[in-house]
């Protein structure tokens, strides 16, 4: 990996405390009835345990030249405000008043690429990311291109309460301005690479279909060029306006996962293996959570919460905790 040149690579990490009693408030007066928008208790409870995703930050990539913290104007209480390395962003420092007040994080991740002074390159973290091990910035990007991996999949959808559709209109948009034949011809070198694994027979057994079905979604933080969402924005102005107007998120929305599929779909990618993560959920998936931790098996951990009790989701969060503390004692400088 000879004469890799980045520009600076900062970090974007969207985060809300569920339990602050004025957010609560502002929430409730623009609640709507049952099953029409997402607005389920999950979607916004705090796990006490972002300050190990700041601790992996600094421990596995000291290169990342900034933070941006992105908050409704709430802070967790160990944050140090004064850190060089951290930029505190407000939504209304970043999205227009029309959209705000906004509890819908796929509006506000569809507008993240005008936070101000945030680099060209940077990497969008949800607060459930953990990272595990030391990571180079050529993990994320080589010679300014966001590594990924180019992989064609089958999008399939389940219904419920507050469920989306963003996946089927994002590839939808996608097929709107590319071909799946000519995209996988002109750049088959990063399409076909065995760098994927067995993951790549995914994209040969749908090599068939007349139109992308899908792509590969790994819950992973993601490489991101401000270029990309800006070139969405300048093509799709209409359904990016009108999901940051849904305030809850809702079956109309799209997400970060189009201008993901936007740059690979474009070729300005550099492929990367898949599985670099682990994904649990829930109560079920607790003790293999631990040990992936604190083991560092992978480089990163995810947490997707569940519509868990309160009692399971405290135990949970605890004992996940605890975990944590094994690998990462220390407080960073983002840290009073």
């Amino acid at each position: 990996m000879r004469n890799v040149k980045n520009g600076p690579i900062d970090v974007v990490i969207l985060w809300v405390d569920g339990a602050d009693p004025e957010w609560r408030m502002e929430k409730a007066k623009y609640q709507v009835s049952k099953g029409e928008d997402d607005d389920r208790e999950f979607r916004f409870r705090d796990w006490d345990n972002l300050q190990y995703l700041f601790r992996g930050l600094e421990a596995f990539t000291p290169w990342i030249r900034k933070v941006h913290f992105v908050t409704w104007g709430h802070l967790p209480k160990w944050m140090n405000e004064k850190c060089a390395k951290l930029h505190i962003v407000n939504h209304k420092d970043f999205m227009e008043s029309r959209y705000l007040p906004c509890f819908n994080s796929e509006a506000i991740e569809s507008c993240i690429h005008r936070i101000p002074g945030l680099a060209e390159n940077f990497i969008y973290f949800n607060d459930d990311m953990f990272l595990l091990q030391p990571m180079k910035e050529t993990d994320f990007f080589q010679n300014d291109l966001p590594c990924d991996s180019a992989v064609v999949n089958l999008h399939c959808c389940e219904i419920e309460e507050g469920g989306t559709l963003c996946n089927f209109l994002n590839i939808g948009i996608i097929n709107k301005y590319f071909n799946m034949n000519e995209v996988l011809k002109k750049n088959w070198k990063k399409w076909f690479h065995p760098i994927y694994g067995t993951k790549l027979l995914r994209t040969i057994y749908l090599l068939p279909s007349p139109r992308f079905p899908g792509m590969l979604m790994e819950h992973l933080p993601q490489s991101f060029r401000k270029q990309s969402f800006e070139k969405m924005w300048e093509l799709e102005p209409g359904i990016l306006e009108m999901t940051c107007m849904h305030k809850f998120r809702t079956f109309a929305d799209v997400n970060q996962w189009l201008f993901k599929e936007w740059q690979l779909a474009s070729g300005e990618f550099v492929p990367r293996k898949c599985g670099l993560g682990l994904n649990i959920a829930g109560l079920r998936d607790l003790k293999t959570g631990q040990q992936a931790i604190e083991k560092q098996k992978y480089k990163f951990l995810i947490f997707n919460d569940l519509d868990m009790s309160e009692e399971d989701f405290r135990f949970t969060r605890d004992e996940l905790n605890r975990s944590f503390e094994k690998i990462l004692p220390h407080k960073s400088q983002f840290e009073k």
